[in-house]
């Protein structure tokens, strides 16, 4: 597989090489026999951690699109406590800008999931509409984001002269982009390879002014989800985050046309993240078991075993939100955070204010948030 060709663009009156991605096949891609068993071991890997996830620990799938985000924000150097990412996805004026932009990544990995599950084509309008929201606490200008560059831009160095990489000159982001979104619609290839290629191809084009990583990383889960069902797919980019030098060079690889090895290494990061995917699973249940034996003296219907079963999905609260989420009173919500912080499951934590008021009061899922960071590391 060829990756591209060369054109020429002015910088400042000199004349600077940009990389122009070859459209997209529409036919089969000619693979090696090694790569496409890593293709079949990785779609065989997704679903049996898809079965290892059924009936499990209520909303564990969460964790797995909570641990997508955060590992691929960290790729792109944005770190924040797990604590303060809960916590800006309920409120991110509570915290500092780096934890919303986080989670502002969370929300979309979601979004795109959601959309993986209905039967409705992928469209620029879907890219803008993620790319609005993935850039909400972020530095772009709020008119370039939603929509396609219209400025040269490049990778590393102070100009395109000496940068690591020139992408496509914005004339072409336009055309490039409907082929790869014909392509991820009707493409008929196995989908590793198609989300191996999507991935690399946008990344390529580089087609937003920022928050092209993210977004790109984005889109392999959504072909991972629409072409083989699983609901929630491992999350590939915390291997990508603990191996950046393989990611970076792969997408390097396929520029220079070798397409065969970025598609390797793509299914072997997928294997090995659904490998881990059982031991997240065998860390909550066990978790999820010694929560049941603490609040064993409870009645079955109590408030607090029912609050117990949203904190994979909810970990961190605040008796407002328990009240809300319960259908229960305020002092009913505050008597159920206090039965679980009672049993060491919940533990307070606090925030500076940032607005008048009385500060909201935060309880946190502590070792369950601590199974999250360590996978996501």
């Amino acid at each position: 597989m060829e990756g591209g060709t060369t054109v020429t663009i002015a910088w400042q009156g000199r004349r600077v090489d940009a990389f122009l991605p070859h459209p997209l096949p529409r036919t089969g891609v000619d693979l090696p026999e090694r790569v496409v068993r890593a293709t079949e071991q990785a779609v065989a890997s997704l679903r049996r951690a898809d079965d290892r996830l059924a009936h499990r620990f209520e909303a564990l799938a969460r964790l797995m699109s909570r641990a997508e985000g955060v590992a691929s924000s960290q790729i792109e150097g944005l770190r924040a406590p797990a604590e303060l990412v809960a916590v800006a996805q309920l409120d991110p004026a509570a915290v500092d800008p780096t934890s919303a932009w986080v989670a502002d990544n969370l929300a979309v990995v979601d979004a795109s999931l959601a959309h993986a599950c209905s039967s409705a084509p992928l469209t620029a309008d879907d890219l803008h509409r993620w790319h609005v929201r993935l850039m909400a606490h972020g530095s772009l200008p709020d008119d370039l984001a939603g929509r396609f560059r219209q400025v040269h831009e490049w990778i590393g160095g102070p100009g395109p002269r000496e940068a690591a990489y020139v992408p496509p000159p914005p004339e072409h982001v336009g055309p490039l982009m409907d082929d790869l979104l014909a392509f991820a619609n009707a493409g008929d290839l196995d989908p590793v390879t198609l989300a191996a290629i999507i991935h690399a191809q946008f990344e390529a084009i580089h087609p937003y002014g920022d928050g092209n990583g993210r977004l790109g990383r984005v889109l392999i889960g959504w072909v991972l989800a629409r072409r083989t069902g699983v609901e929630v797919p491992p999350p590939v980019s915390v291997v990508m985050a603990r191996d950046p030098g393989g990611y970076l060079s792969g997408l390097v690889r396929w520029r220079q046309g070798d397409g065969a090895g970025w598609v390797d290494w793509v299914a072997r990061a997928i294997i090995r993240s659904a490998e881990q995917v059982e031991v997240v699973v065998a860390n909550a249940e066990e978790l999820r078991l010694r929560w049941e034996g603490l609040v064993g003296d409870l009645r079955a219907d109590a408030a607090a075993h029912r609050l117990l079963g949203l904190l994979p999905q909810h970990l961190v609260v605040t008796a407002p939100l328990v009240a809300d989420l319960l259908g229960v009173s305020a002092p009913s919500a505050r008597s159920a955070i206090e039965a679980l912080a009672g049993r060491g499951i919940l533990a307070p934590f606090h925030l500076p204010p940032v607005r008048p008021g009385r500060p909201a009061q935060w309880w946190m899922a502590a070792d369950l948030l601590d199974v999250v960071t360590r996978w996501s590391r």
